[in-house]
């Protein structure tokens, strides 16, 4: 299962070095639902390797204002604390998995 991901967490799972998928989301909305479980798979399939979570962006505000996230769902793939790549709106887990695989 994905982890909550917040601004109090974000430079901590920074420094471990390891990619991170980090999913912005809401609550009211649909495609975040339908895109979350596809994030807590690859949570599953990647644990270890990787760092796959979740922020509510009604919930914290600051990493949201942080990072720019206007819509919900959007992905990012951060590496160094950089981001790498984006994803948004309801993407296949597919199309996740291979954006995470080329950041491994």
């Amino acid at each position: 299962m994905a982890q909550s991901i917040t601004s109090q967490n974000f430079d901590e799972l920074v420094a471990t070095g390891k990619p991170i998928v980090l999913d912005f989301w809401a609550t009211w909305c649909g495609p975040c639902k339908k895109l979350g479980t596809a994030i807590d798979e690859l949570a599953n399939i990647y644990e270890g390797q990787a760092i796959v979570g979740k922020c509510d962006v009604e919930e914290d505000e600051e990493l949201t204002s942080r990072f720019g996230i206007r819509n919900v769902p959007t992905v990012l793939f951060i590496k160094n604390g950089e981001v790498i790549d984006k994803s948004m709106g309801a993407v296949p887990q597919s199309t996740l998995e291979e954006k995470l695989k080329q950041m491994l």
